[in-house]
């Protein structure tokens, strides 16, 4: 087991987000984390990546535990979030964007050469600045940039949204070669039908709670539905 979450809730000021989620992932697994919006799901990323101190469980990764950790510290241990909006640097090109993933030399796979050779568009657009680039091919830079940190774990919050579907289609046929090298990844999405067919197992969220969990392939359409929506 990569990652083990027990218990978590986590608060926005007098908010509560998370009530008792609890999560694992093995080594080279894909999970993905689905619900509709306001259902927590960002907020669990930004839990396992330390960016929310306002929680109260247990998050435990490669064995120890991580649940108070700085930000910087999880990074360094191997967990790489590519945030929803894609978060890039807008006063830097598609090359210094990417080398800002691998600031902290984590040893690894992952270098500019391999990211190139997994996105060849990138290589192509290494010059130019975020804000020419089209969505996907942002996503795409957002992607690279977490890889460059040779993660152990990859966190993707809604890579896909507002995009085409060729896009999409891009950035889900990349997932597979990430896995190939030794990646986890977990894949917050909307879309349960892409999400079922691209990862090992689904956690349905609602309201901040787990719903339904199970293989990706296994959950039926009815009981997907039921656990979205609360109906």
């Amino acid at each position: 087991m990569l990652l083990e979450v027990s218990n978590l809730d986590a608060f926005y000021g007098d908010l509560q987000a998370l009530h008792d989620v609890s999560i694992h992932v093995d080594a080279g697994e894909s999970v993905a984390l689905v619900g509709a919006n306001g259902a927590g799901k960002t907020t669990f990323l930004r839990c396992l990546a330390g960016l929310i101190s306002q929680k109260r469980g247990i998050i435990t990764f490669g064995g120890d535990d991580i649940s108070r950790m700085p930000a910087e510290t999880i990074a360094r241990r191997g967990i790489a979030l590519a945030p929803e909006g894609r978060m890039l640097f807008p006063s830097l090109n598609v090359e210094e964007n990417l080398l800002m993933g691998g600031l902290g030399r984590r040893p690894g796979y992952w270098n500019l050469q391999r990211v190139y050779k997994l996105f060849p568009l990138l290589a192509e657009r290494r010059g130019q600045m975020p804000n020419t680039l089209s969505g996907g091919q942002q996503g795409l830079v957002a992607i690279g940039r977490a890889l460059m940190a040779n993660p152990s774990l990859l966190l993707c919050d809604e890579i896909s949204l507002g995009l085409a579907p060729v896009a999409i289609d891009r950035i889900y046929a990349s997932f597979i070669q990430i896995r190939v090298e030794g990646t986890a990844i977990v894949l917050v999405e909307q879309d349960v039908k892409r999400a079922s067919s691209a990862t090992d197992r689904i956690y349905c969220l609602l309201e901040g709670r787990v719903t339904l969990q199970g293989r990706s392939r296994k959950l039926d359409a009815e009981e997907l539905t039921r656990a979205y929506f609360g109906t």
